[in-house]
């Protein structure tokens, strides 16, 4: 086999990200392996605080979120141990930022006290530029809007309480 198409080879290896390819080239053969030696271990996984940019060790807890709610909209829903009024938690499905609206200029999808059905959007969170539509699993009144317009969320962080009919 030639030298040129070995060193071909070689760099396909090294640019597209795979440990080994073997080539058979009449009575010829040829294998590259690439051993992936990481000499730098991953680190510590942390989590973010939610109102601030700042990152915590995850054995730390962030304070819980405040719960944006009209003056007194819904005062006879009761508060659950966690703070939150009770009724079915909405949490994030992912991370990623947390829109009300679908743009700056548009009121937001659903407020305390909306009535809201089984598949309506509630509020959209952007991950990689992707905008993903949540939508409500059950049907209700909007008890709490928990998370802050363009804040980031973390996977399984409040978003609504809606107290379910």
């Amino acid at each position: 086999m030639d030298i040129r198409k070995i060193k071909n080879l070689i760099e396909l290896v090294e640019e597209s990200g795979i440990d080994e390819i073997e080539i058979r080239e009449g009575d010829g053969q040829i294998r590259i392996t690439r051993r992936r030696e990481n000499p730098n271990p991953p680190a510590a996984p942390v989590a973010l605080h939610p109102q601030a940019s700042i990152a915590l060790p995850e054995t730390q807890k962030p304070p819980s979120v405040p719960v944006a709610a009209d003056s007194g909209a819904l005062s006879s829903v009761p508060e659950a141990d966690d703070g939150l009024p009770a009724g079915h938690v909405v949490t994030s499905p992912m991370v990623g930022t947390f829109y009300q609206s679908s743009s700056p200029n548009d009121p937001p999808f659903v407020s305390v006290g909306a009535q809201v059905a089984q598949g309506d959007t509630l509020c959209i969170i952007e991950a990689m530029k992707i905008l993903n539509q949540i939508e409500s699993e059950v049907k209700g009144k909007v008890a709490a809007v928990v998370a802050e317009n363009g804040h980031p969320v973390e996977y399984g962080q409040p978003l609504f309480v809606i107290a379910t009919d």
